[in-house]
């Protein structure tokens, strides 16, 4: 690592979160977030017009704040990385322009930088003087979010390899819909988290796809839970209040189990014992328990994100644009946001 003090503003705007962080190198100075939660909430998920302007009225204060935060100034920077994809291309769009204007305002490099590999390397942020725990490479990473579930073999900063990934549905999305079945309240995949600590997870049997190598498939599941809901509440209008907490419970279950089956088998695959898991799920207390459980079990190295490092954040933007700007990978003003990208 270079020994200069590097300072990258970090800007995410892929979906519904504003997000602006500095970092010195890998160490954190700052990381603020705006959520939009409020504003979607009522229609039960994300409106992409209505993310894309409220990015456009939040994206100036929340950069503000992140300088402020970090006691710098915008002339102390020596880089701004940015996402550029996935996402939702409005959202995106704003983002992508704003940090060009300022590159070119302040005469800095940018650092385009793929939303997913920046939530694996969440991992490497340091925070305050105590140093944390990272995986060494090669390490298998679950990236598990309401957009993606992937199975990555993870070769160097900027190096990633797709072992497997979903065929239709991402597990987020499966929570998600799931709890928007039952009638909970958007986000709903921290709500069925919640409930299941109560439940019986052997309480309802949902299925298990059986998809060959590190594929995933969660269309299947959520319409069998579809079935299963509609079924029960026919016969018992009360169903799913009387048996909430089981039936989170089971159906969290069901999801982890098929998650946890192919971080399984690509460990034993390439024998590798660095495991770690990043994305929105990985807050999930019923996965990050599975995960710790079956590490012990495996002798297993297990790094598990800082809950404010699962969800969408720019300080896991700021990381990735850090190691990029030490090998000079810049991006160019012709740039433009991808809706979808691959890693």
């Amino acid at each position: 690592m270079s020994e200069k003090l590097i300072h990258i503003l970090g800007i995410e705007t892929s979906c519904d979160e504003t997000a602006a962080s500095v970092m010195r190198n890998d160490q954190l100075l700052s990381n603020c977030i705006a959520s939009q939660e409020l504003i979607h909430r009522y229609y039960g998920g994300v409106v992409p017009e209505l993310a894309s302007r409220a990015h456009q009225q939040q994206i100036i204060p929340v950069v503000e704040e992140a300088l402020l935060r970090a006691n710098i100034t915008k002339n102390e920077l020596d880089g701004i990385a940015f996402t550029r994809g996935p996402g939702l291309m409005g959202a995106l769009l704003v983002g992508v322009s704003f940090a060009k204007s300022l590159s070119l305002a302040l005469n800095i490099p940018m650092m385009e930088v793929n939303h997913l590999q920046g939530h694996v390397l969440a991992h490497f942020i340091q925070r305050d003087k105590n140093p944390v725990m990272k995986p060494s490479f090669p390490f298998i990473c679950l990236t598990v979010s309401g957009g993606h579930t992937q199975v990555l073999l993870v070769k160097d900063p900027l190096q990633v390899e797709i072992l497997g990934e979903t065929q239709d549905d991402a597990a987020g999305e499966a929570f998600d819909k799931a709890a928007k079945i039952m009638g909970f309240p958007y986000p709903g995949g921290p709500f069925i988290d919640k409930l299941a600590v109560n439940g019986n997870p052997k309480a309802f049997n949902f299925p298990h796809p059986q998809v060959p190598g590190y594929g995933f498939s969660f269309s299947g599941l959520k319409t069998s839970f579809l079935n299963f809901i509609h079924q029960h509440v026919a016969n018992d209008p009360a169903f799913i209040e009387n048996h909430k907490a089981d039936i989170c419970a089971s159906l969290q279950s069901r999801i982890i189990s098929i998650l946890m089956e192919k971080l399984e088998k690509a460990a034993a695959e390439f024998q590798i014992n660095d495991i770690a898991i990043a994305g929105g799920v990985s807050a999930n207390l019923g996965l990050r328990n599975a995960l710790i459980k079956t590490g012990k079990e495996k002798g297993w190295n297990v790094f598990i994100p800082p809950f404010e490092f699962c969800t969408d954040n720019a300080a896991m933007i700021a990381m990735a644009g850090y190691y990029k700007f030490l090998r000079n990978d810049f991006a160019g003003q012709e740039i433009t946001p991808l809706a979808r990208m691959p890693l």
